[in-house]
């Protein structure tokens, strides 16, 4: 599986770049929020990528993070979301912004995106709710909202190896209640992995 890519940005379009690598330019699509922070063309980049195979298609899909990927795979997931639709709703917004706009049931704000009307918006909050990290801010720590501090823990934790679902685990686990850096939290979670 293809889960990165690293080249020279060569082109630019609204919902896709080529990447050169070696002597080869690697289609990818990408949502606008990613495109629009690449850069001019000529720049190195480095995407997170998820490999994509159908019957009657091959495409590569690029995000500026993990998190970010992590969320398309999770949207193309659900029943009747493509990753057509998965890139309209990560163009509007990033994932953070997806997963608090799920938590609150905003279907207006999942609305803004192309191809999403009421109804795959009320699918989309059915499917992912309870499933996705909480990142409802629910006050602030050392001036940094919790709700992004948590999705830090998280792209911090799967940066290290550890799967989606491990990570959200663990920070259900992490106190709430007591004021604690990203750092702090961070090693707590992974106490609750070498205690699993």
């Amino acid at each position: 599986m293809i889960t990165s890519i690293h080249g020279i940005l060569q082109t630019c379009h609204p919902d896709h770049v080529t990447v050169r690598v070696g002597g080869f330019g690697v289609q990818v699509f990408a949502p606008a929020t990613t495109i629009s922070g690449l850069g001019e063309t000529g720049t190195e980049v480095e995407l997170h990528t998820h490999f994509h195979m159908r019957e009657d298609s091959i495409a590569l899909y690029g995000f500026a993070t993990e998190m970010d990927r992590d969320a398309f795979e999770q949207l193309i997931a659900v029943n009747g979301v493509g990753p057509r639709v998965a890139l309209s709703l990560l163009s509007v917004m990033d994932a953070p912004a997806l997963y608090k706009a799920i938590a609150d049931e905003d279907q207006q704000r999942l609305g803004l995106a192309k191809g999403v009307g009421k109804r795959l918006a009320a699918q989309l909050i059915l499917a992912l709710k309870g499933k996705l990290p909480s990142i409802v801010p629910a006050g602030t720590i050392s001036g940094v909202p919790s709700g992004k501090l948590q999705a830090e823990v998280l792209e911090a934790l799967m940066g290290l190896g550890f799967s989606s679902a491990e990570a959200q685990a663990a920070i259900a686990k992490i106190p709430q209640d007591q004021a604690m850096t990203l750092e702090q939290q961070v090693t707590y979670a992974l106490r609750t992995f070498s205690r699993s």
